[in-house]
């Protein structure tokens, strides 16, 4: 992806893969020509730093991403990224709805129900649920 071969790099391009596989190498590298320093920063801080800690495991992480995204009501795309990183980490997709159903009570019942629809998109992406 990068010719930056720091080892906080390094330790983040590892961890987004762990967490978002192909999904996180297509936002990074949609950002490449554009961004590219806001690339290495989002692979560094959050990744190399922050999700690199050892005081939270990587399901945890993304039960508390889906929930902030949930709440803020306006970063659907980023939510969808984490929906499917929280999948990919083990969390069910039951856990992934109580997430959603539990903003509700501190966001509001818009933001859980923009949340709960993409969801729903992620699911069906993933065959868990019927498209329709």
């Amino acid at each position: 992806m990068s010719t930056d071969n720091s080892e906080r790099f390094q330790r983040g391009w590892e961890k987004l893969r762990e967490i978002d596989g192909e999904a996180g190498k297509k936002v990074i590298e949609s950002l490449r020509e554009i961004a590219p320093d806001l690339a290495r920063y989002i692979v560094e801080f959050p990744f190399g730093d922050v999700y690199s800690r050892p005081q939270l495991d990587l399901k945890s992480r993304e039960i508390a991403t889906v929930a902030v995204l949930t709440a803020m009501g306006n970063a659907a795309p980023q939510l969808r990224v984490h929906i499917h990183g929280a999948l990919n980490v083990g969390c069910t997709p039951q856990e992934i709805i109580e997430v959603i159903i539990q903003m509700a009570v501190y966001a509001g019942f818009p933001a859980a129900l923009n949340g709960a629809i993409a969801a729903k998109e992620v699911f069906a992406e993933r065959g868990l649920i019927d498209a329709d």
